[in-house]
């Protein structure tokens, strides 16, 4: 890695404040989660956010809170009624981590969230980067945390490119970040961070030529180059589940419980909604599967009733938490 001097100087800070917050206020979009202050609605955007883009989160996010419109209310409700309104959004394990942190501000700190990210941090699923988010976004603390955007861009503004790999680490980034928050202004200062990294300075395609941090920017003329000159290896690719791996088929049991509205499926009738060649000698298989899925929180296996006929009766029944 490289070794750089970790202070900014104070024009070089005024300028890349001046330039960001300027951009942001020309630019900002009006997004639902940025209109609160309220530290579970701001729990929720950022849990949904994570690998998910923001046009998609958008209407999950506003029919989630119709329903579970507070901390109290998502600790209560049925893990399966959970799952079942995070249904499109993908990564299913997110909606019980997410339950088990309002679960957890309920029992540990009476229904309110703590403002120190530090104590954040020790909720369960809470991770350095959501701790910040909810102490800035909620309370304005005045804190520095990274996602992979806010990485690239402060990357770039204080050293270079970040391709085809970054040159500094994460403790090097944080450093920076931590000279660059304004203390008055964290608020509107990390929320420009993110949506410069979303929509100006992206990872292949930053908008260079219009970009007002051009003269602030150290990665400014190269990255262009750089970028050309990519092999194809180097280039990101959509991540999508494959088709006939584990995590395809685990996607393919949880929406299947989820059709189910509540009912109880045995193996027999739930293997051939998770695959198109199911047959008897997969049971031991899909039986794996969803005890994987029980101890992530995302299934429920139950013994067979006696009620059940005879094809059936020695089969676990399967259904949503």
């Amino acid at each position: 890695m490289t070794d750089i001097d970790p202070q900014l100087s104070e024009e070089h800070i005024a300028e890349i404040r001046r330039g960001l917050l300027g951009w942001f206020d020309a630019n900002r979009r009006d997004l639902p989660w940025r209109r609160t202050r309220d530290p579970y609605r701001i729990l929720v955007s950022e849990v949904m956010l994570q690998q998910t883009q923001v046009d998609r989160v958008i209407p999950y996010y506003e029919r989630f809170l119709d329903t579970l419109p507070s901390v109290e209310a998502l600790a209560d409700a049925p893990t399966s009624v959970v799952i079942t309104l995070w249904a499109g959004l993908g990564y299913n394990r997110r909606a019980v981590n997410l339950q088990r942190t309002a679960q957890a501000v309920m029992s540990e700190h009476g229904g309110v969230f703590p403002a120190d990210p530090v104590m954040l941090r020790q909720l369960p699923g809470i991770g350095p980067y959501t701790s910040g988010a909810i102490a800035c976004f909620a309370f304005e603390a005045p804190v520095a945390f990274l996602d992979t955007n806010m990485k690239r861009v402060i990357h770039r503004l204080v050293t270079g490119p970040d391709l085809p790999k970054p040159t500094l680490t994460d403790r090097q980034l944080m450093a920076f970040a931590e000279q660059l928050v304004p203390p008055d202004d964290a608020w509107r200062w990390n929320q420009a961070l993110i949506e410069f990294g979303a929509l100006q300075c992206t990872a292949r395609r930053p908008a260079c030529v219009i970009c007002p941090l051009q003269a602030a920017c150290a990665a400014f003329p190269a990255i262009q180059s750089v970028i050309a000159t990519l092999p194809p290896g180097t280039r990101k690719k959509q991540e999508a589940p494959f088709q006939g791996s584990n995590r395809y088929y685990r996607g393919r049991v949880v929406d299947s419980l989820r059709a189910a509205a509540g009912a109880e499926l045995a193996l027999s009738q739930l293997g051939p909604q998770v695959r198109d060649d199911y047959a008897p000698e997969h049971k031991d298989w899909l039986l794996n599967l969803v005890s994987g899925l029980q101890r992530d929180g995302l299934a429920r296996i139950a013994e067979p009733k006696a009620t059940y006929s005879t094809a059936e009766n020695d089969e676990p029944l399967v259904s949503l938490p």
